[in-house]
């Protein structure tokens, strides 16, 4: 089966392919986003609810509710830091990367100036892991 297009016959398949690939892409990326939503907020949920339990089970429970939750804490800030200094070095390497490729192409203009723009993002974001960290509260 075909239709007619300015003169032209176009396969309907040839149209219905792409339209129903693009609606089943989204349609799966909706349902897994969805989805591990809610798997984090039923491990948020059961871990409040185990925390909770702890806590009120005794005096050393809380105790060490609390001591598990600071810990949860520092490790989810040494992680973020660990992230951002995996970013800032890949940045880093991009920029260079690109001077070195302008450079190699263009060797008239100065276009190679413009991976200046990444590594120094990338250099900042190493800086501010760095030297300008937050600091632990106790």
């Amino acid at each position: 089966m075909a239709f007619e297009l300015d003169g032209n016959l176009i396969p309907v398949a040839g149209i219905m392919v792409p339209i129903v690939g693009s609606i089943a892409l989204f349609s799966f990326l909706a349902v897994a986003s969805w989805s591990e939503a809610r798997r984090k907020e039923r491990e948020a949920y059961y871990t409040s609810e185990t925390l909770k339990k702890i806590a009120e089970s005794s005096g050393e429970g809380a105790k060490s509710a609390l001591e598990l939750l600071h810990e949860k804490e520092k490790n989810f800030a040494k992680r973020r830091l660990e992230g951002i200094k995996l970013g800032g070095l890949i940045t880093a390497a991009v920029g260079i990367g690109l001077m070195v490729f302008l450079h190699g192409v263009e060797h008239e203009e100065p276009a190679y100036l413009v991976g200046l723009i990444p590594l120094l993002i990338g250099l900042a974001l190493l800086v501010y892991v760095f030297a300008l960290p937050p600091k632990e509260q106790e």
